[in-house]
């Protein structure tokens, strides 16, 4: 086997020596365990005949760029990558990773230079976009090979349209399954499936790229290294023909009945809009030739019908032809009521449009973004989390599924980074990786007013449970169970807390009075306390005790 371009981290704990199995690890984006991905063969349904997935991307990019299409696809980017001029559109959360603090720190530094290095902040809209649209995205990760310890250099765009993943078995001695379940064979030499799994980069594919892997049109293509590339997909599969969809897949249908709809409208309109005459010409006992000619005459001398050529600017005559938007010609023989003309009414319910905005809706369906948002012309009403629409709540949850998807791509170039510069290794990875999250910016109504009525509940659960603080709760439980403060919140607020209390914004919580030497209460001011004319204290300068006075005080009562 030739050796792939790019480089592989190797994985300890996948040895096939020491984990066996008959039955092939799955594969979640949908590559098929035995071939390449793509479709084989032809075949026919009612959206459209395509063979590869190089025509179904070319589908794709082309309903995108219907106006109903992409104003849907606006909504969702918009709402799924929120730009904002202080903040970054997605930040590292590591509150439920059990490592040190050093660590964390290392961690959310790589991670500020894997978006430094993708330029996120910049073209996230871009990015996500085409992610949505074409259903899977590829990126090049390009390290020093004389250095590989410097970590990820540079990353480069693949379009989709040039690169494969390919899964294949490797060729080597398959055991019968009736000799593999015999109970007397060692279970080391039981047949278990070896994949190689690379991709296909083909930079100016004749064919669509990687229809058959090794095939005819892989010339001039390149295998690469499967960790040497970023693949985020889109995590829909169709499992029957073994390929990656897009969210726009199940829209096709929709958008095709709803640009018939549309033509056949306006054809309609173009038909019917406009009055014709119906003359009728009375040509007596003439005979049938006789009368043809005669209403020829009667036609030229009447009709006169100018074209304008767009492209030449001229006017010519243009008579000799007939449409269905022209006047008609009707000869009436003799008894009849003699030469009439009449006008044929134009269509009436040419202002129906109930058709097409029924396929709009069905569109904006099919493409989960709620048909309230179609009507641009409706104020923007900002109620109560409880009046927020079902629709638009239903929609929160696909954005935040979207964004957790597309968190994959920065799920493995971070991987390669922490490896590589032996900040973690394989194994330790696996464990972490699973609590790793991202935090997206949010920019959607419901999460607002959700967001600010939760806090408002927080405060006040805050309030009853203060004075058990300390008895039956900690301080940091509350800030993290009650108040729902991540590590970073944690770690950025008390550093804020003793900038202000430096800076005097803020009194000190363990600052003490200089006279009474008792702690000043949340408010106080030090400096106060000596101006107050405090009262003489007569029991305390005769040297007689709190304990005297209320024995005196009782032997006068008696």
């Amino acid at each position: 086997m030739a050796k792939l371009f790019g480089f592989s981290i190797e994985d300890s704990q996948k040895n096939p020596k020491s984990v066996m199995s008959p039955v092939p690890q799955t594969n979640e984006d949908g590559v098929d365990n035995y071939i390449a991905s793509g479709f084989y063969g032809q075949y026919v349904d009612i959206e459209g005949v395509y063979r590869t997935e190089h025509d179904l991307i070319k589908r794709y990019r082309e309903m995108a760029l219907h106006p109903e299409c992409d104003n849907a696809i606006e909504d969702v980017v918009n709402e799924a990558i929120v730009s904002d001029l202080y903040d970054s559109p997605v930040e590292i959360e590591l509150s439920n990773v059990n490592a040190s603090d050093k660590l964390k720190s290392k961690i959310r530094e790589e991670f500020k230079y894997i978006k430094e290095i993708l330029d996120f902040d910049k073209k996230c809209h871009e990015m996500f976009r085409n992610w949505y649209v074409d259903g899977r995205l590829f990126y090049l990760k390009v390290i020093d090979v004389n250095k590989p310890q410097d970590g990820i250099k540079e990353v480069r765009y693949i379009d989709p349209m040039k690169i494969k993943y390919v899964r294949q078995e490797k060729k080597q001695n398959k055991i019968p399954i009736s000799n593999a379940l015999d109970s007397s064979r060692d279970p080391k030499s039981i047949y278990q499936p070896d994949f190689e799994e690379y991709f296909l980069y083909t930079p100016t594919p004749q064919y669509p790229v990687g229809m058959i892997a090794g095939g005819s049109n892989s010339k001039g293509s390149v295998k690469i290294a499967k960790d040497s590339v970023t693949y985020c997909s889109s995590g829909l599969i169709d499992r029957n023909k073994g390929t990656v969809l897009s969210y726009l897949h199940k829209a096709i249908k929709a958008l095709n009945q709803l640009r018939m709809i549309e033509d056949s409208l306006v054809i309609y309109r173009l038909s019917r809009a406009p009055e014709r005459r119906i003359f009728y010409i009375d040509v007596g006992n003439l005979p049938k030739v006789k009368a043809e000619q005669y209403l020829r005459e009667v036609m030229s001398r009447y009709r006169n019908k100018l074209v304008y050529d767009a492209s030449t600017g001229e006017v010519r005559d243009d008579r000799k032809y007939m449409s269905m938007l022209e006047d008609f010609w009707l000869p009436r023989r003799e008894g009849g009521r003699g030469t009439e003309i009449t006008t044929l009414p134009g269509g009436q319910n040419l202002g129906e449009l109930s058709d097409v905005e029924y396929f709009q809706k069905k569109l904006y369906r099919a493409l989960g973004v709620p048909e309230s948002r179609i009507a641009n012309d409706g104020g923007f009403n900002l109620g109560r989390s409880s009046e927020i629409l079902r629709d638009e709540l239903k929609f929160s949850k696909f954005v935040g599924r979207l964004r957790k998807r597309f968190a994959n791509l920065f799920n493995d170039m971070l991987r390669t980074q922490l490896i590589l510069k032996n900040i973690v290794t394989p194994e330790d990875w696996e464990v972490i990786s699973d609590h790793i999250q991202y935090d997206f910016l949010y920019d959607n109504q419901f999460a607002e007013l959700k967001e600010s009525e939760l806090m408002n509940d927080r405060l006040g659960l805050l309030a009853t449970m203060e004075p058990y603080i300390g008895k039956y709760f900690s301080v940091d439980y509350v800030r993290r169970k009650v108040l729902r403060q991540t590590d970073s919140e944690i770690i950025e607020i008390d550093e804020r807390i003793k900038k202000e209390i430096k800076d005097g914004i803020i009194p000190d919580p363990n600052a003490v009075d200089p006279i009474t030497g008792a702690p000043i209460p949340a408010g106080g001011d030090p400096g106060l306390m000596g101006d107050v004319p405090q009262e003489p204290d007569v029991n305390k300068d005769a040297g007689i005790t709190d304990a005297q006075v209320q024995k005196d005080t009782k032997k006068a009562e008696i």
